[in-house]
């Protein structure tokens, strides 16, 4: 559930969907040692853990639009390093402190209540190689937000350095019967994104192609860019909001037509 800032927050409907279901992982994407203490990102993380029964993951983010709040951006490497180590320590049940440049933990302080795990599945997103490369130490996945380009997923795996950790693709999806209406939709939904993201992948040169940033097309197309996508080396592809002209009917064309082609041996 993606975690934007000034949208809803991510913690509701993550809570809803832990409750309606019984075997999915669950988890925000992602949320940010700026905007949220690592503490109070802990406690979500560990709520929504035991909310669903042990299937949550953590993903944490630099960020982006933090100068309409005035925040210091400075240093994002440390800051992500120094709030992932805090919430490695409150999992862990470690009391005996910590204090960084921009994080103290003070001795003895520790979660009051037992998590239901020791350890959180943590997942770094970036679009950049320090951060890739600390999230090649530290994480269990690496999110390229609003990416849908298998070249640069490509381009991560060397950046991060271990192939132990998985990378994850994100990006605004439509899928419908007409192809057209479902491109010229993902134009319109992905332009907020590309002022963010449109000049960070390496790998493209001019005006960003849609496609390298959105996923959408007949149920055929979509499935055809998901495979493509995972030959590239992905674990996960998340398909995005709004998903179809109408989110009812993309998530039911998803389901019901594009997954079914991902599956082994479906041809």
């Amino acid at each position: 559930m993606f975690h934007d800032l000034l949208f809803q927050p991510a913690i509701y409907p993550l809570l809803l969907i832990a409750g309606a279901t019984k075997r999915v992982r669950v988890g925000p994407a992602a949320l940010n040692p700026s905007t949220l203490h690592p503490v109070e990102i802990a406690g979500q993380a560990a709520a929504l853990d035991l909310a669903s029964g042990g299937r949550a993951y953590l993903g944490l983010v630099a960020g982006a639009w933090l100068d309409r709040l005035g925040l210091e951006t400075s240093a994002p490497v440390e800051h992500m390093r120094e709030a992932a180590e805090i919430v490695r320590r409150l999992f862990a049940g470690d009391v005996s402190g910590f204090r960084g440049s921009h994080f103290t933990l003070a001795p003895g302080a520790g979660f009051e209540y037992e998590p239901a795990r020791r350890r959180m599945p943590l997942m770094i997103g970036t679009w950049k190689p320090r951060m890739a490369a600390l999230a090649g130490e530290i994480a269990d996945e690496v999110k390229i937000g609003g990416c849908a380009n298998p070249d640069m997923v490509r381009v991560m795996r060397e950046w991060i350095g271990n192939d132990e950790v998985g990378i994850v693709v994100g990006a605004v999806t439509v899928v419908d019967e007409d192809g057209d209406a479902a491109r010229e939709r993902a134009r319109a939904e992905v332009e907020m994104y590309l002022e963010v993201v449109g000049d960070l992948d390496p790998t493209v040169d001019g005006p960003p192609p849609l496609e390298k940033f959105c996923i959408a097309g007949t149920p055929e197309e979509v499935a055809a860019h998901a495979r493509e996508l995972f030959e590239a080396g992905v674990k996960r592809v998340e398909f995005g909001t709004p998903q179809g002209l109408s989110t009812s009917r993309g998530v039911e064309l998803l389901c019901e037509r594009v997954v079914p082609l991902l599956r082994p041996n479906s041809g």
